[in-house]
């Protein structure tokens, strides 16, 4: 059976096992994490720690992943990740104190950090640039799935056998996807390789570390807690520090300069915009429907596994309607159906039916849908081969940064909304109680709005067209030829 498809459709088909595993093992944690405490008899405080070793070591190890995809492969190195990862999680799930379990959180870390943004370059490098759309296409699918199903999943096994298995889950998964890696997958490896960038290695790591531990600190502590604060301006100042040293280096671990080409940075910003609010909305939504509508976490997830629906209807037909639309217009549209539906949440009240939740969650997952293929297609239309294993990282890089900003950014302005119109109920019934909460969360819905809106403007900023067009005399797909007005910018001084 496999033997028929192309080798670019083996890249894709192992990406997707690395990707959906590394994000439903992002997503099951949390709900377990008191199961956890428990078992180990570790206070509130101390169950903070999981996540935020693999948050560090997952900062440290994205930046270096392009460098080391380029000098052992990309095969060699995604494989070596997958094998990394999965070991990790048989570790966590036989942890017999919180210490073996940090450990094993680290060193899951260490292989999610090169699995994605190398999985992301392998993709790229394998599918051409007039099927990059496909390949967008194809990475939606983990993004959208995994996050939706994590939460209901991690609630399920916890409660029915044991935490520990929201880690065995990632063992047939990851193995699965290490055999068909080994077995299909071919290796793609750079020319020259740079010598490795240790002060970047090392700002940018703990830069990133700490900015990121600082965010995740906002859900837990607020902006008011000391150490977050302290986190969050110390990621700061050590990633300004990166940028300078990485813009002066001859061979930098992220070439920054990447960001000169106006639809790159265009791209990362609508990634960074999008990924915010795909969060916040993940985040939000659940929240609600259990502390509001009172849904146990198996009837939330079957809710909200409406807006994966939505993906899943769109996404087929995305390949074809972005060179029909071209990138701005397609992107354009798909934050405006995310505005629409966020603003229509200001119309319903917490007791409207569950199906108009799940048809405003639907309709949010076919705007994801129709901005994910051109945010990342377009993005890396103008990056040639050479650059994509850094473009690549610095991608993924700023997709977890927002994703971390997206839900720290909607969990503190949920906190604030909920004290203040609970805080001006007079008649402290029940139903008064709800509808207030409710009217919190409503508010707080609006800053997703406010990211869909800044994408919206975002947008114009690509092309009307796509940088090529299929040459038809041919078989097949066809080749790109030049399209003379929609030239790449010129390659960027290394």
């Amino acid at each position: 059976m496999f033997r028929s498809l192309e080798a670019k459709w083996f890249v894709a088909i192992a990406f997707v096992f690395g990707l959906f595993m590394e994000i439903l093992d992002m997503t099951v944690l949390n709900t377990a994490l008191p199961a956890i405490g428990r078992d180990f008899g570790m206070d509130t405080g101390a169950l903070q720690y999981p996540i935020t070793a693999y948050l560090v070591s997952l900062a440290v190890f994205i930046p270096a992943s392009g460098w080391v995809g380029d000098r052992f492969g990309t095969k060699r190195t995604f494989a070596a990740a997958l094998a990394v990862f999965t070991g990790a999680s048989a570790l966590a799930g036989a942890a017999n104190s919180m210490e073996m379990l940090i450990v094993a959180r680290v060193l899951q870390g260490v292989g999610g950090g090169m699995m994605t943004p190398v999985g992301t370059t392998m993709l790229f490098r394998a599918f051409p640039v007039e099927e990059r759309a496909k390949a967008s296409s194809v990475l939606a699918i983990p993004t959208m799935i995994a996050p939706a199903l994590g939460p209901v999943l991690g609630g399920w096994l916890t409660d029915n056998y044991s935490w520990r298995w929201i880690f065995y889950l990632n063992l047939p998964i990851g193995l699965l996807g290490l055999l068909f890696t080994l077995a299909f997958v071919p290796e793609q490896r750079t020319a020259t390789v740079g010598r490795f960038d240790v002060p970047g290695f090392l700002l940018g790591g703990a830069g990133l570390a700490s900015l990121l531990v600082g965010l995740e600190r906002i859900a837990a502590h607020g902006l008011g807690d000391g150490m977050t604060r302290l986190a969050l301006v110390a990621g700061l100042a050590l990633l300004a520090l990166f940028t300078l040293v990485e813009l002066r280096v001859k061979e930098p671990l992220l070439d920054l300069r990447l960001l000169r080409n106006k639809y790159y940075r265009a791209g990362n910003i609508a990634v960074f915009v999008s990924t915010g609010a795909l969060m916040g909305v993940l985040f939000l939504f659940p929240l609600m429907l259990q502390q509001v509508r009172g849904l146990d976490a198996t009837h939330s997830g079957l809710t909200t596994v409406a807006q994966v629906l939505g993906m899943f209807v769109i996404m087929p037909m995305g390949g074809r309607i972005y060179p029909a639309l071209g990138p701005r217009y397609m992107m354009a549209l798909g934050f405006t159906v995310i505005s629409v539906t966020i603003g229509s949440m200001l119309f319903v009240d917490y007791d409207s039916s569950l199906w108009l939740f799940r048809a405003q969650l639907f309709l949010m997952g076919i705007g994801m849908g129709l901005t994910v293929v051109p945010s990342q297609a377009a993005t890396f239309e103008t990056i040639s081969g050479p650059d994509t294993a850094n473009a690549s990282a610095l991608f993924s890089t700023t997709r977890q940064i927002a994703s971390a900003a997206g839900v720290a950014l909607m969990s503190t302005v949920l906190s604030h909304r909920l004290d203040s119109q609970l805080a001006g109920v007079s008649d402290a019934t029940a139903d008064a109680l709800k509808h207030a909460a409710f009217n919190g969360y409503q508010e707080t819905f609006m800053v997703s709005l406010a990211f869909a809106v800044i994408g919206i403007a975002f947008a114009f900023v690509f092309r009307k067209t796509v940088s090529y067009r299929i040459d038809g005399s041919g078989g097949g797909a066809g080749s790109p030829a030049p399209v003379q007005e929609l030239a790449p910018e010129p390659a960027l001084a290394h």
